[in-house]
């Protein structure tokens, strides 16, 4: 890899992703536009032939890299590890299992000529059948996400992110102890040191979601357990009007109010925190017999099983609760 500074880096964290990752590949080839960039496919350990797969196709690739990321598990590790590498001044972020669209790398690259955060659309239509589709809330489709605890604070998913590469290591890059929904903590914290999040339409990226119950399970389970995490990094913050404005009204793609994903998680400063979990499961119980009721497809019973992975992953968390956010600070990109 030579040294010489290009406009572009995109960055894709890669974990036994051979079954996927060529349709990636392929759309990534295929660019239209412009501009001199880069692909970095961080291999974050895989067992199967994704490093193979990426070596075979860099013999007639120049600017496509392939960087071992196996030294500790996760997405957030290999993307770190992925931008210590990178010659781009601005960083793009995609994952190896969704394609992007056929100009992305000329449209977020455009968007981040303008401003040093973008996050782009995501389209869930092309990769996902009408009833996997009834399994998720679909976001990121018209605007930015919104969360608890937060909510005046958009965020945006890893797999459509662009930031200069200045400010990605002036904020530590992804923060490792999130382990779940680093992205939104990483959005978070960029907006609360100064720079806005911006979204930038034309610059797609064709989503595929997880399939089967187990799948759905996990995810759910998984996110409830990052919303547990930003609660106890930000909660402070939801009572500081400053910090804090109205919750915005739900778009199409935010979860129906009566979904059991409305319950988002309460302050990190709320009396006894301890017995939110309990509370919250007795909650989510009855909204999830509402929506077995509802039960018709098997996208409807994907959708309970991530409903119930990510009521049980809030309760019982899993992962140890960060220092509260108190004020900006810079920190070294660690891997």
């Amino acid at each position: 890899m030579d040294h010489d500074p290009i406009d572009l880096s995109v960055i894709i964290a890669a974990r036994n992703a051979a079954t996927t990752l060529p349709a990636q590949l392929d759309a990534l080839a295929a660019q239209r536009g412009d501009g001199r960039w880069e692909l970095i496919v961080a291999d974050n350990g895989s067992t199967d032939a994704t490093a193979d797969l990426v070596r075979l196709r860099s013999a007639d690739w120049p600017e496509l890299h392939l960087v071992d990321a196996a030294g500790r598990p996760g997405a957030g590790h290999a993307r770190n590890l992925g931008a210590l590498t990178a010659r781009g001044r601005w960083l793009a972020f995609c994952d190896a299992d969704d394609v992007v669209a056929d100009d992305w790398v000329a449209a977020i690259t455009a968007a981040l000529a303008h401003t040093p955060l973008v996050a782009g659309r995501l389209d869930w239509e092309r990769l996902n059948s009408p009833d996997l589709r009834r399994s998720r809330a679909l976001p990121q489709v018209d605007g930015l996400q919104s969360t608890d605890p937060l909510p005046g604070l958009g965020h945006a998913a890893a797999s459509n992110l662009g930031v200069h590469a200045a400010l990605f290591h002036a904020l530590g890059g992804f923060d490792l102890g999130a382990r779940f929904l680093q992205d939104t903590d990483l959005c978070w914290r960029a907006q609360l040191s100064g720079t806005p999040l911006v979204f930038a339409p034309d610059a797609v990226v064709h989503m595929r979601l997880r399939r089967g119950l187990r799948g759905a399970w996990r995810q759910g389970r998984n996110t409830g357990m990052g919303e547990r995490w930003l609660a106890a990094r930000y909660g402070a913050l939801s009572t500081a009007p400053s910090s804090s404005p109205p919750t915005p009204r739900p778009s199409a793609a935010d979860p129906a109010p009566d979904s059991a994903l409305d319950a988002g998680p309460a302050p990190a400063d709320a009396p006894d925190r301890r017995s939110l979990g309990p509370r919250r499961v007795l909650r989510r119980a009855g909204l999830v017999a509402a929506q077995l009721a509802r039960v018709r497809h098997h996208g409807d019973l994907a959708g309970l099983c991530w409903d119930l992975g990510f009521g049980v992953g809030f309760a019982r968390g899993g992962l140890p609760d960060p220092e509260p956010y108190s004020a900006p600070e810079h920190h070294a990109l660690r891997a």
